[in-house]
């Protein structure tokens, strides 16, 4: 499987481009969310450097700990989208002949789209956590950085609609409907919470 997150920037955009069916959607989702998790990391660390064992210094110290953390968590799921959707892709092209494999065809397309509906949910877990930090960056940051941070929380935003919507591309073809509607309250509570978060966030930059 190729990593795009090794990928030069032009090769990633010809990658997005391409007419492959991934990366799609949901990679994209997550390249916007860790792009605003480094630009949150940027912000914080401009702050903390500037009042060295000031209080603000030790909140930044914390959220940028956090922030690290959750960097790699983000980045991974750019293949790891991309990863699940090629599994449906193979699903669908599984040779049906007869009724035992149309049943294992069957099986492994449900198995593929549920794992292709967790993905963007852990990129809206993992968007929304850094959220969670934008507050306390955007309490601390300098005057110049400001902008930084509002495009942080836009991007951040925008990365856990994205993968609202991705994820509701494709609970229509789940057959566990229990499992469908488990998502479907998670994914909705997570874009509230994370509306809330990014709004007192981007008050807090004075925007």
């Amino acid at each position: 499987m190729r990593s795009y997150s090794n990928y030069s920037l032009r090769d990633l955009l010809d990658a997005f481009a391409s007419t492959a069916p991934a990366p799609g959607g949901g990679s994209a989702a997550a390249l916007t969310g860790a792009t605003g998790v480094s630009l949150l990391l940027m912000t914080a660390g401009i702050r903390a450097a500037r009042s060295p064992g000031s209080q603000a210094a030790s909140e930044l110290a914390d959220a940028i700990d956090r922030l690290r953390s959750l960097r790699p968590v983000v980045a991974s799921l750019i293949d790891r989208d991309a990863e699940s959707y090629s599994h449906v892709i193979a699903a669908l092209r599984m040779p049906v002949t007869d009724g035992d494999s149309e049943a294992r065809q069957r099986e492994s397309y449900e198995s593929a789209m549920r794992a292709a509906t967790d993905v963007p949910l852990e990129t809206m877990r993992a968007c929304r956590r850094a959220l969670l930090e934008a507050p306390v960056v955007a309490a601390h940051c300098t005057r110049s950085t400001r902008g930084d941070v509002g495009v942080a929380i836009e991007l951040l935003r925008a990365a856990v609609r994205s993968a609202g919507i991705t994820i509701d591309a494709n609970l229509g073809s789940l057959r566990d409907q229990e499992h469908a509607g488990r998502v479907r309250s998670e994914r909705q509570l997570l874009e509230r919470e994370s509306e809330a978060d990014a709004s007192d966030a981007y008050r807090r930059t004075g925007g």
